[in-house]
């Protein structure tokens, strides 16, 4: 991949290969944030798992205290009383069949979409759509729920999900770049504190391998992660 002129700039003004305080390396990418658009704070944990054990995988969501600063549109497929809740809380698109119909034809204007259980069996007809946009909604994700309005409330608030990938590492953004820095923080603990406590029991000794933050566009800066525990 090319390295832009700014990012040349910063690799040669940050050392990245120093381990660096969490409120040192969120006061630095803040300090050299250089686009015109808003960057992200986003952090990558590297685990201690064999991902080809699926018992070793992780899963979730967290509910960011100070929020990600982003726009979440939630779609809620329901039927009833259920659609009046999901309007009273907030849900951009509230349907039944027609959210079917509408997602079958390639129409899909949401982040994130959220069934009651009773609608999961014709959630089923469009899983191949749904499927590979990561869509799918999951009980483990709390998408699939009866409860939906506090469901819609705490995507709205700023809930972020997360999984491992291949490589054993797990990926988020945690917030914008113009947040202070102490909410930055907040988030960056709470982020670390819930991976932590997802330690699945087959893996045995250290679970955090390496905990990394950068902006979007800017360089990748490790943490001293015991200190946010």
């Amino acid at each position: 991949m090319k390295i832009t002129k700014n990012k040349k700039i910063l690799i040669e003004k940050i050392d990245t290969s120093k381990v660096y305080e969490p409120a040192e390396a969120i006061k630095i990418l803040k300090e050299n944030s250089f686009t015109k658009f808003e960057e992200a704070l986003e952090v990558a944990i590297n685990l201690s798992i064999d991902t080809n054990k699926t018992d070793q995988n992780i899963r979730g969501v967290i509910n960011l205290p100070k929020g990600t600063g982003k726009k979440i549109k939630v779609a809620v497929l329901a039927k009833g009383e259920k659609q009046e809740e999901a309007k009273g809380a907030g849900a951009d698109i509230i349907g039944e069949n027609d959210l079917i119909d509408s997602i079958s034809s390639g129409k899909i204007d949401f982040d994130i979409l959220i069934a009651t259980p009773d609608m999961m069996s014709t959630v089923g007809k469009i899983a191949k759509i749904l499927g590979p946009k990561g869509l799918m909604p999951n009980p483990k994700l709390g998408t699939v729920t009866q409860d939906i309005k506090s469901a819609v409330q705490n995507i709205k608030a700023g809930q972020v999900q997360y999984k491992n990938d291949k490589s054993g590492i797990v990926h988020a953004g945690i917030g914008k770049m113009k947040f202070n820095e102490d909410d930055l923080l907040v988030n960056l603990k709470e982020f670390l504190r819930t991976i932590t406590k997802s330690k699945p029991d087959a893996v045995k000794g250290s679970f955090i391998k390496k905990v990394t933050i950068a902006s979007t566009m800017g360089v990748g800066l490790q943490i001293n992660a015991s200190s946010l525990r």
